[in-house]
C-alpha cells in the first residue's frame, strides 16, 4: 500500500500515533467483514485515507483539492475531477 502523495509534512487535522491506536482496529475489524469482492487489498493505507476525511472535514474543501490527492485518484465514474 501507498501513503496519499508519498511522504508529506503533517496536517493538523492528521491523526497523532495515539489516536490511529484507537481508531485502526475499528477500521481493520470492520474491513475483515467487508472483503472486496474481487480480492483487491486497496492501493492506499487506511491512515491516509482517514486523515484525508478529516481534512476535508475540517477545511471544508472539495476532494480534488486535498493537496496530498493526485487529480487521477480523484475521478469519479464519469472521469471528471470530483464527480
Amino acid at each position: 500500500m501507498v501513503r496519499l502523495g508519498g511522504e508529506r509534512k503533517p496536517y493538523p487535522s492528521d491523526l497523532s500515533d495515539e489516536q490511529w491506536a484507537l481508531v485502526e482496529p475499528v477500521i481493520t475489524a470492520w474491513k475483515d467483514r467487508h472483503r472486496s469482492v474481487s480480492g483487491h487489498q486497496g492501493a492506499y493505507e487506511m491512515r491516509e485515507i482517514v486523515n484525508a476525511i478529516l481534512y476535508r472535514g475540517r477545511t471544508g474543501c472539495q476532494w480534488a483539492y486535498i493537496p496530498s490527492v493526485s487529480a487521477a485518484s480523484t475521478k469519479g465514474r464519469s472521469g471528471e475531477p470530483g464527480a
